[in-house]
């Protein structure tokens, strides 16, 4: 057990906090919506920090390399399922979301003994894209504001599948 994992698990850990934070008062008290904003936020900034612990100080183990992305998939699974069940996400987008990130992740672990799929530099930023552009659909953001925040949105999907498409390319173009 090292820092970047212990943060980890530590993530995982907070995300029932994170969803309950996010249904107090049936969602719609904007009290709540910024404490559930925050949580997320504060759980979200653990990835950065146990991605840059783990480079920085020599701490990449197997064990992170296959927890982290779980723990990715389960942080963006909470705050887009918990949106929908509340009717401020569609479900539509949800499923194309979690479709994407659920699939890339079992394709990952069928190819690990052969090859890591590390995230590409457009995984980054559509993982920062997608927890934006979600984030905003938590927070109790006036009604003028909709509209940059579904284009967020839009683009964090087309990354979603563009970045997907990458990743399923790669592995069919490094087969032996």
């Amino acid at each position: 057990m090292n820092l970047p994992n212990a943060l980890t698990i530590a993530r995982i850990a907070a995300l029932p906090f994170c969803a309950w934070a996010l249904f107090k008062n049936g969602g719609d008290d904007p009290n709540w919506q910024i404490i559930a904003w925050f949580s997320f936020f504060i759980v979200g900034m653990t990835d950065v920090l146990d991605g840059i612990i783990a480079r920085r100080w020599n701490q990449v183990s197997s064990f992170g390399i296959i927890l982290d992305p779980i723990a990715d998939k389960a942080f963006i699974a909470t705050a887009l399922i918990g949106l929908s069940i509340l009717g401020k996400m569609p479900w539509w987008v949800t499923v194309l979301i979690l479709t994407r990130e659920v699939g890339i992740t079992v394709l990952r672990l069928l190819v690990i003994k052969r090859k890591v799929i590390s995230a590409s530099k457009g995984g980054k930023i559509k993982t920062l894209l997608q927890n934006f552009s979600v984030g905003f659909y938590i927070l109790p953001l006036p009604e003028a504001l909709h509209t940059p925040r579904d284009i967020l949105l839009a683009i964090a999907i087309a990354l979603t599948f563009i970045t997907g498409y990458q990743y399923l390319k790669d592995v069919v173009k490094s087969k032996p």
